[in-house]
């Protein structure tokens, strides 16, 4: 059963927020055990960065420019929504939030490839 207020354009802004914060977390681990193969020489290191190089790695590279854009850009409204006169276009920020989040992630790859 969906509850009316999960319809809302700003209660789905929130909820995207929300998930990319605790992915970007997951992800934050996974960054530190790559960056620690540092620690082991230059040869593990190398070796590290020579499976960054795959298709997978490269497509998930887009997912977490994406998920840092929808992160930033969320945040950013949400500062806008606490600092600033309310205004009833918070729907319109909300989409010009994803959409930013989206042209990011796209420009990223484009640039990638």
């Amino acid at each position: 059963m969906i509850r009316p207020h999960r319809n809302h354009p700003l209660w789905w802004a929130f909820a995207v927020h929300r998930l990319s914060g605790v992915a970007l977390a997951l992800f934050l681990p996974l960054h530190f055990l790559l960056l620690g193969q540092a620690l082991g020489g230059a040869a593990a290191l190398d070796t590290a960065l020579a499976w960054t190089e795959g298709g997978a790695v490269k497509a998930a590279e887009m997912g977490l420019v994406f998920l840092l854009a929808v992160h930033l850009f969320g945040g950013l409204r949400l500062l806008a929504l606490e600092f600033l006169p309310w205004r009833h276009g918070q729907a319109s920020l909300a989409a010009l939030a994803g959409g930013g989040a989206f042209v990011a992630a796209f420009a990223f790859l484009f640039n990638a490839l």
